[in-house]
């Protein structure tokens, strides 16, 4: 029994050191390597993965989470402004939903505290999914496989929605995109990136880019003001922060985007104006940092925001249940 224990012991010490010798291995830099999520809940992410992919939480049954965070499209659905219900055009690009669980708060405005609360909003939402909360909610009650899944993950037969926008927070908790070669480079691999792409970050993190786009996420922790120096011309009729908090001073502040995978996210900007990396690149030069980059500068970041690609989540595609004969009829042209 001694011996158990001193072999435990040791277990754990040997643990402590190689945590602590990899946590002394990561450089001292603004922008940090993403760690992977791993949930203790893996029966409610899996339930989450099945509503995230639902279109039946959508009045026209054709409309998902992943309509327009599509995880095979970099979290996003590459469009300037996306397309919800009845084909209305949405006022702003939609964000990424990889590592969104990084940022300080959800949509561009940050009315959302957090994944959970951002969930409920697109599925009523007119001009998005379109579908009544307590419509939602009968239909999935109709469903017999889903009763009995909530009933093992939450232990009630009676689906509330605090239960479906837990379940899709959960899943998307797990949406994180770690190991790509700039982690690599942090955490001490000298051969991740190359001369081009370090003389990169060089001018990125010199120009000032990582006084807001810092952290792992590298963006997401703070509102900015798009124009500083500056106006940003733009038709879209968001307000940013204002929205939110009534307050002037909030006007064209906006949450600043996650650039982690960024080549995959495009286009770029709340209203989806800016085509390219390079095109975004030199205008947030010029109207946050009053900075001209010449064309070789340009090509220096760009390809150092390339390393910020990491492994995308692998995922199998979930089974949805099969609707009853109590299941309403989805209705693609309801007002």
């Amino acid at each position: 029994m001694r011996m158990k224990a001193i072999s435990l012991f040791m277990g754990l010490a040997v643990a402590a050191v190689g945590a602590s010798t990899l946590a002394s291995t990561v450089r001292d830099e603004p922008i940090k390597p993403i760690e992977p999520y791993v949930s203790e809940h893996p029966e409610k992410v899996q339930l989450g993965k099945k509503l995230f992919f639902e279109p039946r939480l959508s009045m026209s049954g054709i409309i998902s989470c992943n309509t327009c965070h599509n995880l095979s499209r970099g979290g996003t659905d590459n469009l300037k402004t996306s397309i919800g219900h009845k084909w209305a055009a949405g006022p702003v690009n939609a964000p990424t939903v990889l590592n969104s669980s990084l940022a300080l708060a959800q949509f561009w405005d940050g009315r959302a505290a957090d994944l959970q609360e951002q969930a409920a909003g697109p599925i009523q939402a007119d001009i998005e999914m379109g579908m009544p909360h307590a419509l939602a909610l009968e239909v999935l009650q109709s469903i017999p496989g889903y009763v009995d899944e909530f009933e093992s993950v939450f232990g009630s037969r009676e689906i509330t929605l605090d239960m479906v926008t837990a379940a899709i927070a959960e899943f998307e908790e797990t949406l994180v995109t770690p190991n790509s070669r700039f982690d690599q480079w942090l955490l001490g691999d000298d051969d991740a990136l190359t001369d081009k792409e370090l003389a990169g970050y060089k001018l990125f993190k010199d120009s000032g880019c990582t006084v807001c786009h810092n952290g792992p996420a590298v963006g997401g922790t703070s509102f900015q003001r798009m124009g500083v120096l500056e106006p940003y011309q733009s038709t879209s009729p968001v307000e940013g922060r204002a929205a939110v908090t009534g307050k002037d001073a909030d006007r064209f502040s906006f949450k600043v985007p996650t650039l982690r995978n960024v080549e995959y996210t495009y286009p770029y900007f709340h209203d989806g104006e800016a085509r390219t990396l390079e095109e975004a690149t030199d205008i947030m030069g010029r109207l946050q940092l009053g900075r001209v980059y010449e064309e070789q500068e340009i090509n220096q970041i760009v390809a150092f925001l390339k390393t910020l690609t990491g492994d995308m989540p692998r995922l199998t595609l979930p089974m949805l249940p099969p609707s009853s004969n109590d299941t309403p009829a989805p209705d693609p042209y309801a007002d």
